[in-house]
């Protein structure tokens, strides 16, 4: 079965990015439900298309779920800089939750 993936959208030189980035790459995805495991794609990158660069370029970090069981990308909502680690994943688990219909 494929898993989920995250996408985190970032850019080098981003103090968010950076901190997101770090914050995320800590956390053990699997225990989500559905687990998901992390993509971090800098979005200045040319692996990056037009139209998702232009898209993200000044909303950087951003936070994409590719949901190989819904067949589409979910855009989550911007997460407070401010949330420790433990936090950040209640996070996630809550927006998957969400996507997911889980109660």
């Amino acid at each position: 079965m494929n898993s989920e993936v995250l996408i985190l959208y970032s850019r080098k030189g981003c103090c968010l990015c950076q901190t997101l980035e770090k914050k995320l790459s800590n956390l053990c995805l699997q225990t989500l439900n559905p687990s998901i495991v992390l993509s971090i794609i800098d979005i200045d990158s040319k692996k990056v298309s037009l139209d998702i660069h232009l898209k993200y370029t000044n909303e950087v970090p951003v936070i994409v779920l590719d949901s190989t069981r819904l067949l589409k990308k979910i855009e989550l909502p911007r997460v407070s800089p401010r949330l420790k680690e433990d936090m950040l994943l209640s996070w996630l688990q809550n927006n998957l939750n969400i996507v997911y219909k889980i109660d």
